[in-house]
This record gives structure tokens, C-alpha cells and sequence, in this order.
């Protein structure tokens, strides 16, 4: 009898561990971006869903004051001369129905150091830990790897 509890305890705990890894594996939540040339973190990133939709804006720079950009001059829409922080850079994100663990759909990210807009697929890695973010346009892309803040 004691054997079956035991037993019982285990499946319940690996279903819990599953369900938990699975609930990560989605862009929602809060990430450090990484400079491309530095490898260090850049800004933190707050990704949020509403009715199957995910956006996102600079919650904070981590930058440096002195290389912190403070307004997205070169933005080229509504959110030209706004400031970088509280900006959102993600805009129009869905999951993409043929794989359930990519996101884009047509969704749009901004380079607000360059006002640059890209179409865009996040993908969690690593059970969610890290998302890799791709902007295209047109058949060229740039990929970088965002890391969940625990």
C-alpha cells in the first residue's frame, strides 16, 4: 500500500512539473534583451496577452546612464519622440497556428535605436527560459536571445 501512495506522489509531482514547464513556454512574461555587440543586458521587456494577442514594452534600460537613448527619435509612427522607456516595441503578436510554440502572425517589433520596424517570430527555448526573437524584413532576418527574468 505504501508502495502505490509513493508511487501516486511521483506521477503527480512529474504532471505538475510538466504543466509547469509547458506554461513557460510562451513569450509572456519578463525578459532581458541582449546588445547584440556587448552580450550584456540591455533593457527589460514585459511581454503581456489579451485575448490571444501579445505586446510588449521597455519596462526598464540596464544600460548605462550615459548610453541609456531616452527618446525614440527616429521612431517613424505614433511612437516617434516618445520616451524608450514604457515604449512598446511589440505590437500584434499571435501564435502561429501551424506550431504551438512560435509566435508572430504578422506581429511587429521595433528597433528603437534605429525606428526600424520588423516583422517578427519569438520562439521560447530551453523549456522557456530564453526566447529567440527574429525580425525579418523580407527574406533577411536578425535573430537575438532574450532571457526570462526569474
Amino acid at each position: 500500500m505504501m508502495k502505490l501512495q509513493t508511487i501516486k506522489r511521483l506521477g503527480g509531482l512529474v504532471l505538475f512539473m510538466a504543466g509547469n514547464s509547458y506554461a513557460q513556454m510562451t513569450p509572456v512574461g519578463t525578459w532581458h534583451s541582449i546588445d547584440d555587440k556587448t552580450g550584456e543586458p540591455k533593457a527589460e521587456i514585459q511581454i503581456v496577452e489579451k485575448d490571444g494577442v501579445l505586446t510588449g514594452r521597455i519596462a526598464k534600460s540596464l544600460r548605462s546612464e550615459a548610453a541609456a537613448k531616452k527618446i525614440c527619435d527616429e521612431c517613424q509612427d505614433d511612437r516617434k519622440g516618445k520616451e524608450i522607456i514604457g515604449l512598446e516595441i511589440i505590437r500584434a503578436v499571435k501564435l502561429d497556428p501551424a506550431n504551438e510554440f512560435t509566435w508572430g502572425s504578422g506581429g511587429k517589433i521595433l528597433d528603437p535605436e534605429n525606428g526600424k520596424e520588423y516583422t517578427v517570430k519569438m520562439m521560447p527555448k530551453e523549456g522557456g527560459i530564453k526566447l529567440l526573437v527574429r525580425g525579418y524584413i523580407g527574406p533577411f532576418y536578425r535573430s537575438q536571445t532574450w532571457l526570462r527574468v526569474q
